[in-house]
């Protein structure tokens, strides 16, 4: 299984899919666009404790986390 996990000033919200089923592969497909296109940063867990930006989805990365854009005021 893959997870994408949204962060948001409330904490965060886990989204399971399976990498291997067509239909779960759309749908995380559909929501890292969907993220992306409202401005969320989308990064690839690649060792502990790193992350690596992401531009397009990555449908074998077993970890994507999307961080919000920053607002300052």
């Amino acid at each position: 299984m893959a997870i994408q996990i949204v962060m948001d000033r409330t904490g965060d919200s886990r989204h399971l899919f399976n990498p291997d089923d067509a239909r779960d592969l759309a749908k995380a497909e559909r929501r890292f666009y969907e993220l992306t296109n409202a401005g969320f940063t989308a990064g690839v867990r690649t060792a502990p404790g790193q992350v690596t930006h992401i531009q397009s989805f990555e449908p074998n990365a077993g970890e994507t986390i999307f961080f919000p854009r920053l607002t300052g005021g």
